[in-house]
Protein backbone atom coordinates (compact mmCIF):
# COMPACT_ATOMS: atom_id res chain seq x y z
CA UNK A 1 0.00 0.00 0.00
CA UNK A 2 2.76 2.47 0.92
CA UNK A 3 4.49 1.75 -2.42
CA UNK A 4 1.29 2.72 -4.27
CA UNK A 5 1.00 5.95 -2.26
CA UNK A 6 4.68 6.74 -2.89
CA UNK A 7 4.25 6.11 -6.63
CA UNK A 8 1.14 8.32 -6.70
CA UNK A 9 2.89 11.18 -4.85
CA UNK A 10 5.98 10.85 -7.06
CA UNK A 11 3.74 11.00 -10.14
CA UNK A 12 2.03 14.15 -8.87
CA UNK A 13 5.40 15.77 -8.14
CA UNK A 14 6.65 14.96 -11.64
CA UNK A 15 3.46 16.32 -13.22
CA UNK A 16 3.71 19.52 -11.15
CA UNK A 17 7.34 20.00 -12.19
CA UNK A 18 6.39 19.54 -15.85
CA UNK A 19 3.61 22.11 -15.56
CA UNK A 20 5.94 24.58 -13.84
CA UNK A 21 8.39 24.56 -16.78
CA UNK A 22 8.31 27.82 -18.73
CA UNK A 23 6.63 27.74 -22.12
CA UNK A 24 8.85 27.47 -25.17
CA UNK A 25 9.31 29.96 -27.98
CA UNK A 26 6.53 29.38 -30.53
CA UNK A 27 6.38 30.11 -34.24
CA UNK A 28 2.87 30.02 -35.72
CA UNK A 29 0.87 31.07 -38.78
CA UNK A 30 3.75 30.54 -41.21
CA UNK A 31 2.65 31.49 -44.71
CA UNK A 32 3.82 32.95 -48.02
CA UNK A 33 2.10 34.37 -51.08
CA UNK A 34 2.12 32.49 -54.36
CA UNK A 35 4.62 33.98 -56.81
CA UNK A 36 4.35 34.56 -60.58
CA UNK A 37 5.99 31.96 -62.83
CA UNK A 38 9.49 33.37 -63.25
CA UNK A 39 9.77 35.40 -60.07
CA UNK A 40 13.06 34.93 -58.27
CA UNK A 41 11.83 36.44 -55.01
CA UNK A 42 9.11 35.76 -52.48
CA UNK A 43 8.39 36.51 -48.85
CA UNK A 44 7.40 34.46 -45.83
CA UNK A 45 5.51 35.65 -42.78
CA UNK A 46 5.15 34.18 -39.28
CA UNK A 47 4.02 35.05 -35.77
CA UNK A 48 6.59 34.52 -33.00
CA UNK A 49 5.97 34.47 -29.27
CA UNK A 50 8.38 33.68 -26.46
CA UNK A 51 8.08 33.73 -22.66
CA UNK A 52 11.58 35.25 -22.50
CA UNK A 53 13.36 37.87 -24.58
CA UNK A 54 15.05 36.51 -27.69
CA UNK A 55 16.20 37.69 -31.10
CA UNK A 56 15.56 36.27 -34.56
CA UNK A 57 18.96 36.45 -36.28
CA UNK A 58 18.59 34.54 -39.57
CA UNK A 59 16.43 32.31 -41.73
CA UNK A 60 16.95 29.68 -44.41
CA UNK A 61 14.86 27.45 -46.66
CA UNK A 62 15.61 24.90 -49.36
CA UNK A 63 13.20 26.74 -51.71
CA UNK A 64 15.60 29.70 -52.04
CA UNK A 65 19.30 30.28 -52.42
CA UNK A 66 19.15 32.95 -49.71
CA UNK A 67 16.74 34.20 -47.04
CA UNK A 68 17.09 37.56 -45.32
CA UNK A 69 15.21 39.40 -42.61
CA UNK A 70 13.74 42.60 -44.09
CA UNK A 71 11.68 45.56 -43.00
CA UNK A 72 9.63 48.05 -44.99
CA UNK A 73 9.09 51.71 -44.18
CA UNK A 74 7.79 54.83 -45.85
CA UNK A 75 10.42 57.37 -46.88
CA UNK A 76 8.50 60.37 -48.07
CA UNK A 77 5.97 58.97 -50.53
CA UNK A 78 8.00 55.85 -51.32
CA UNK A 79 7.86 52.46 -49.59
CA UNK A 80 11.44 51.24 -49.05
CA UNK A 81 12.57 47.74 -48.16
CA UNK A 82 15.89 47.02 -46.49
CA UNK A 83 17.60 44.08 -44.79
CA UNK A 84 17.89 44.05 -41.00
CA UNK A 85 20.47 42.25 -38.85
CA UNK A 86 17.88 40.78 -36.50
CA UNK A 87 14.48 41.17 -34.94
CA UNK A 88 13.94 41.49 -31.19
CA UNK A 89 11.28 39.23 -29.66
CA UNK A 90 10.05 40.80 -26.40
CA UNK A 91 8.92 38.43 -23.63
CA UNK A 92 5.25 37.49 -23.70
CA UNK A 93 4.38 39.69 -26.69
CA UNK A 94 3.61 38.21 -30.11
CA UNK A 95 5.66 39.59 -33.00
CA UNK A 96 3.95 39.27 -36.37
CA UNK A 97 5.94 39.38 -39.57
CA UNK A 98 3.47 40.55 -42.21
CA UNK A 99 3.15 42.30 -45.58
CA UNK A 100 4.18 45.95 -45.39
CA UNK A 101 6.40 45.36 -42.34
CA UNK A 102 9.03 42.90 -41.21
CA UNK A 103 9.22 39.74 -43.29
CA UNK A 104 11.56 37.01 -44.47
CA UNK A 105 12.70 37.74 -48.01
CA UNK A 106 13.30 34.60 -50.08
CA UNK A 107 15.81 35.34 -52.84
CA UNK A 108 16.86 33.13 -55.71
CA UNK A 109 13.76 30.93 -55.61
CA UNK A 110 14.40 27.49 -57.07
CA UNK A 111 10.88 27.51 -58.53
CA UNK A 112 7.67 29.51 -58.26
CA UNK A 113 5.67 29.20 -55.06
CA UNK A 114 2.22 27.79 -55.91
CA UNK A 115 -0.95 28.19 -53.86
CA UNK A 116 -1.55 25.11 -51.71
CA UNK A 117 2.04 23.92 -51.60
CA UNK A 118 4.16 24.05 -48.44
CA UNK A 119 7.86 24.23 -47.67
CA UNK A 120 10.18 24.18 -44.65
CA UNK A 121 11.61 27.38 -43.23
CA UNK A 122 14.25 27.39 -40.49
CA UNK A 123 14.44 30.41 -38.20
CA UNK A 124 17.54 30.86 -36.05
CA UNK A 125 17.14 32.55 -32.68
CA UNK A 126 19.93 33.86 -30.44
CA UNK A 127 18.75 31.92 -27.38
CA UNK A 128 16.17 29.36 -28.55
CA UNK A 129 18.32 28.16 -31.46
CA UNK A 130 16.92 26.89 -34.76
CA UNK A 131 13.18 26.29 -35.23
CA UNK A 132 11.87 24.74 -38.44
CA UNK A 133 8.27 25.43 -39.43
CA UNK A 134 6.12 24.49 -42.39
CA UNK A 135 5.12 27.47 -44.52
CA UNK A 136 1.81 27.22 -46.40
CA UNK A 137 1.58 29.08 -49.71
CA UNK A 138 -1.59 31.18 -50.00
CA UNK A 139 -2.98 32.80 -53.15
CA UNK A 140 -1.17 35.82 -54.61
CA UNK A 141 -2.38 39.03 -52.98
CA UNK A 142 -3.48 37.23 -49.81
CA UNK A 143 -3.19 38.95 -46.45
CA UNK A 144 -2.56 35.69 -44.65
CA UNK A 145 -3.98 32.28 -44.01
CA UNK A 146 -7.71 31.99 -43.33
CA UNK A 147 -8.54 32.40 -39.65
CA UNK A 148 -9.21 29.00 -38.14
Amino acid sequence: MSIKIFAFVAGLAAASAALAQPAQLEVNNAWARATPGKSETGAAYVTIQSPTADRLVSASSPVAKKAELHTMSMQGMVMKMRPIAGLDIPPGQPVSLKPGGEHIMLMGLNQALHEGQSFPLTLDFEKAGPRTVTVTVEKAGSNGPPQR
